[in-house]
């Protein structure tokens, strides 16, 4: 089973979120062809109702701990309640930052 589904498959599980969006980023990366090693995550969930940014990606982290401790090197989070998404989904940019581990080989 690959990481990006491991990971839906957990968030979804954890959090039932309302929206849940993850993209393997690795192929911006100095990795190798079909590495898993770098993620974005876009998730909307109640569960995040009265929660800092911070708590929320904490909350990811500790659901994401396994997967952290196992080749997930990168994890650029989004976390929203229902109210936020409602709000900003019409103008959301939701960019990883550029990767600072090396230039990407054009070989």
């Amino acid at each position: 089973m690959s990481r990006a589904i491991r990971i839906n498959d957990i968030l979804t599980m954890a959090l039932h979120p309302l929206h849940l969006e993850v993209e393997n980023e690795s192929h911006m990366h100095s990795v190798p062809p079909g590495s898993e090693t770098h993620f974005k995550v876009l998730i909307v969930s109640p569960s995040f109702e009265g929660k800092s940014r911070v708590d929320r990606q904490r909350m990811i982290n500790e659901l994401l701990k396994a997967e952290l401790q196992s080749g997930l090197h990168a994890l650029t989070q989004r976390t929203l309640t229902p109210q936020e998404w409602d709000l900003q989904k019409s103008k959301l940019e939701f960019e990883s930052p550029e990767c600072r581990g090396g230039g990407k080989s054009t070989k």
